[in-house]
């Protein structure tokens, strides 16, 4: 199917740049497979391994980087709340042991 419509609209592929009957496919940091899409495990452990936030530009940087998997974690909003409320203005930045939990 694929490469009849690749035909019908006279483009080109380079073989060797191809791969056929794949059972999944890592693709900007997801794995993609008959079952759907999954975070690819690499990315976790980034994230996993990320060192403490120390200041508010860190913390921005963290959410912006765990929040890009949001839709794989139920209720992350929740989860990120205290760690959010240091971005506020109004806030003195203070990791609390409610930070470190939601980290």
């Amino acid at each position: 199917m694929v490469l009849k419509t690749i035909e019908e609209h006279e483009l080109y592929a380079k073989l060797k740049k191809c791969e056929f009957w794949l059972k999944e496919v890592q693709f900007l940091g997801h794995i993609m497979t008959k079952d759907g899409i999954s975070v690819d495990p690499a990315k976790i452990e980034d994230i996993v391994n990320r060192p403490r936030p120390t200041n508010v530009s860190e913390v921005r940087s963290f959410l912006g980087m765990a929040g890009y998997y949001r839709r794989f974690i139920e209720e992350f909003f929740k989860l990120a709340l205290p760690i959010t409320r240091l971005l506020q203005k109004t806030n003195k930045f203070e990791w609390t042991t409610e930070c470190e939990d939601a980290f």
